[in-house]
């Protein structure tokens, strides 16, 4: 059965009204056949209290790969038992969405349980816990998460190479299916509950990086944000990944990415630049990407721990006992504490080999120092993890040998596992705590250990400290962890660099007691004050932000598979249908059209640029109508022009953006504005040479009235800090010249003041109403910035003299994107289409009889 809502799904489960809380509004949509979804009017449906009024409730939806919860299982009946799991990220950041919020899991969980006893067990998780558990067969849970997860993604987003089938395995693309597979699941699990109107989705993490797409695809206003707790790697790895742009897309259907640190994002950010031509922007503080309409936000906070958990297994009985234990048996020592995973980036074996520097080094730390490691299982496996395992023993044991005496063992390995109450014991008598991993997304471990050593009254009489003492504490960490940026009283360190490592742990021991308590209470004002419930309030508040505007714009998908995205738009720019302007062009008598070329009738980027066959016959037949004036308005210089429209006798041409125009083949072409001096140009041309010289890629185009460098073939992130740098540059050595200096895509333009495409078209507009020419229809086409000024001037003219009360006017951009234009069109084939029918709509005499033109027509070139 596939239910329509969660109020629906709660109705199955029980006999009773739902029990979360409120009444929740009828859906608008329902499912009438599983995996396709209808619009059911809802005046033709009937329901109980569908006329009650709901409660103003926000609900978030939290989608992660395991849910927050603990199974135990009867051994007598096989009868399964549920508790909430404290420790999950998932649980805690609960505390902070209010009391006002209702929250609903959706994951997988740790233990398999039989396919008979599934619905049972799914119906016990609704009731009792507002769980959704998606059960997943161990096969494809296998391929899934110990394949594509952790000998895949994982590796690679913590910078290991797949070079060999040893690191991270060869690609396979059935594990990458069986990703799909499961992201397909929970998306269907997520359907089963979700009021797509309401609700606010947070997916957490790399495993389920696809599932914003498979959400946004079927609703496509879906309130949805996404957390990466891994690291993002950089360009240069991220590419390597098959299905990269997959992923990438996959993401920017999420309306907020969330990562710890700004380089994770500004990763991400470089390779949606590199691999998809995005560019970002930072308006106000908030960092955003334009994904075809739609503003994709980028949140960059770190998580935090959950302090009142910490605070009440510090007042735990057992606590006490153990520090009690910890204090005897390390007693006349100072104790160096390291908590890490069994795995291969956690450096637990750098920590040690630090360690053993430190003893070689400063010999008089021997028999007064201890490092206790505290080993967790690794939470992935294969030979790397048995690798880790042997190598930590054996130098372990090297190290004890060689420096021990009875009594004293210089590291104490503890490999098995601890309680949470022992575990903070350690944190609570450990004067310095060591993070050396070599790769790590956050890495909680420092801000734990802060909060423990601030401790508690009965701990600090435990430990013989006068309860006004000022609490200290030392961290050396490194500087490829996602909370080293926020710990800014930490020591950090290049784990890799074994001597430094090694200093830093003297240089914690040997600091003072006023140093040691200015970086504990600088590490504690940050840690007690950016907790897990900050992260969680933060999170959803920009969430709501970056989800504010989806009822004001016009959404619909397109797209296949995970090429799919949402286009949002204006409601008032729409596409331009054909039988629209054509029905508009046979009404009229004096016609104007207005078209681009690069990226209009030609494809943007192309390397051959000249005009094809098909484009110049439909422009003559265009020019042919008596009724119509064609202008070519381009980028291009008048000799270019001359030679490629040389046969279009009745075309106008506008070369550089509007300095010079020619209204025909059988005129001279005349400057649109008056210039004699361009002085300028000695100024400008060796700055722009000097750039050219530093950019690879980059060149130089010359012009009669403007200077263009173009750095569309050079390296994306170079090239755009080049262009930033040579703006400024010009418009410091040009600021005494009648110049004007603008960048677009992909180039650096100076040019004269006032020479822009607008210009002309203001021109040709005021030329044709002295020829006695009141034009009843204009069409505009164009493809990027120089043509926002064209799309201006012609909407502004609709109440001016030169139109008709009554003219049709079209300003048209290709693409769907922000633009001064009412209209779009998808690409250049759907340009050409619509120019065919409208020569074809033209008088069949027009298309051989030359006649004077009475109506005009402008394509932009560039």
């Amino acid at each position: 059965m596939v239910s329509r809502s969660y109020s629906n799904l709660l109705d199955l489960s029980s006999c009773d009204s739902p029990s979360f809380g409120r009444e929740r509004k009828r859906f608008p949509r329902v499912a009438t056949v599983p995996g396709l979804l209808s619009e059911v009017d809802d005046e033709s449906c009937h329901s109980v209290g569908s006329d009650a009024p709901s409660v103003s409730q926000e609900r978030m939806i939290i989608v992660g790969n395991q849910l927050p919860l603990r199974a135990h299982r009867n051994e007598d009946d096989g009868e399964w038992f549920f508790s909430w799991d404290e420790d999950s990220l998932l649980l805690q950041l609960k505390d902070g969405l209010g009391d006002d919020v209702e929250v609903i899991y959706v994951g997988c969980l740790k233990e398999e349980i039989a396919p008979n006893k599934q619905d049972d067990v799914a119906q016990t998780l609704l009731e009792t816990f507002k769980c959704v558990p998606a059960f997943i067969p161990p096969e494809l849970f296998t391929k899934y998460y110990h394949g594509f997860c952790k000998q895949y993604l994982w590796p690679l987003f913590h910078y290991m190479l797949p070079l060999s089938p040893d690191l991270g395995g060869r690609f396979d693309r059935s594990l990458w299916q069986a990703y799909l597979s499961v992201n397909k699941i929970f998306a269907d699990k997520v359907m089963e509950v979700i009021n797509p109107n309401d609700d606010y989705m947070w997916v957490h993490d790399y495993h389920l990086m696809v599932l914003p797409t498979f959400l946004r695809k079927r609703f496509n206003r879906v309130k949805l944000g996404f957390f990466l707790h891994s690291p993002f790697p950089s360009s240069e790895i991220y590419r390597t990944l098959p299905v990269r742009v997959e992923i990438l897309r996959a993401l920017l259907n999420s309306d907020l990415i969330g990562f710890h640190t700004f380089d994770y994002a500004r990763h991400f950010l470089s390779c949606c630049g590199r691999m998809l031509g995005l560019s970002y922007q930072s308006k106000r503080g908030y960092i955003g990407l334009e994904y075809y309409g739609r503003t994709v936000s980028i949140k960059i906070l770190p998580v935090g721990i959950h302090i009142g958990q910490l605070q009440s297994v510090l007042n735990l009985p057992e606590t006490e006992a153990k520090v009690i234990e910890l204090r005897d048996k390390f007693i006349g020592r100072t104790v160096m504490l390291g908590v890490d995973d069994m795995d291969i980036f956690k450096g637990i074996s750098l920590k040690l080999l630090a360690m053993e520097q430190l003893l070689v080094q400063h010999p008089e730390n021997i028999g007064e120092v201890v490092l206790v490691q505290v080993a967790n299982p690794a939470r992935g496996r294969g030979r790397d993890v048995e690798e880790v395992r042997s190598e930590t023993y054996a130098t372990v044991r090297r190290i004890n040998n060689r420096f021990g005496r009875p009594g004293y063992d210089p590291v104490v390995l503890i490999d098995n596992p601890l309680q949470f109450y022992e575990r903070i014991a350690y944190y609570v008598i450990a004067e310095c705590c060591l993070v050396t991993a070599v790769r790590d997304g956050m890495n909680l471990i420092p801000y734990e250990y802060i909060i423990c050593r601030q401790g508690n009254e009965k701990l600090d009489e435990t430990l013989g400290l006068h309860p006004s003492a000022q609490k200290k504490s030392m961290l050396v960490v490194s500087e490829f962890i996602g909370c080293s940026p926020s710990l800014s009283g930490a020591i950090r360190v290049n784990p890799w660099n074994i001597d430094a490592v090694a200093e830093a742990m003297d240089s914690a021991l040997i600091a003072s007691e006023a140093e040691k308590q200015l970086r504990h209470e600088k590490h504690y004002r940050y840690v007690s004050t950016h907790d897990v419930a900050y992260w969680a309030r933060s999170f959803l508040q920009d969430l709501e932000r970056a989800c504010g505007d989806h009822l004001r714009r016009r959404c619909w998908g397109f797209g296949f598979g995970l090429g799919f995205r949402v286009i949002a738009l204006d409601p008032n720019f729409r596409k331009l249908s054909v039988e629209h302007i054509v029905s508009a062009y046979k009404r009229t008598k004096n016609r104007a059209i207005l078209l681009d070329y690069d990226g209009t009738l030609m494809p943007t980027g192309s390397l051959n640029t000249t005009p094809n066959i098909e484009a110049v016959g439909i422009l003559n037949n265009l020019c042919r109508d008596p009724k119509n004036v064609v202008f070519l308005v381009s980028g291009k210089d008048k000799m270019t022009l001359n030679e490629w429209f040389s046969c279009c006798e009745k075309l106008g041409l506008v070369a550089e953006h509007g300095y010079s125009i020619r209204p025909n083949h059988d005129s001279d072409w005349e400057t649109c504005i008056s210039l004699s001096d361009f002085d300028w140009k000695q100024i400008a041309e060796p700055v722009m040479k000097l750039y050219t010289e530093t950019t690879d890629g980059s060149t130089i185009e010359t012009k009669e009235s403007s200077l263009v460098w173009n750095y569309l073939y050079a390296d994306p992130d170079f090239g755009f800090c080049q262009a930033k740098e040579l703006l400024d540059h010009l418009e410091s050595v040009l600021a005494n010249e009648p110049v004007s200096v603008k960048s677009g895509q992909h180039v650096v333009e100076v040019k004269p003041q006032g020479v822009n495409k607008g210009l002309v078209a203001e021109h040709i507009l005021t030329t044709m109403r002295q020829k006695g020419k009141l034009l009843d229809f204009v069409l505009c086409i164009g493809d990027d910035r120089s043509d926002e000024d064209m799309f201006e001037v012609i909407m502004r003219a609709k109440t001016g003299p030169c139109l008709s009360p009554v003219a049709e006017v079209f300003a048209c951009t290709v693409g769907q994107k922000p633009s001064k234009a009412k209209y779009y069109v998808e690409d250049r084939s759907e340009i050409l289409r619509m120019l065919q029918a409208l020569a074809n709509a033209s008088e069949p005499a027009a298309k051989t009889t030359p006649i004077p033109a009475s109506r005009g027509v402008i394509i932009n070139k560039e």
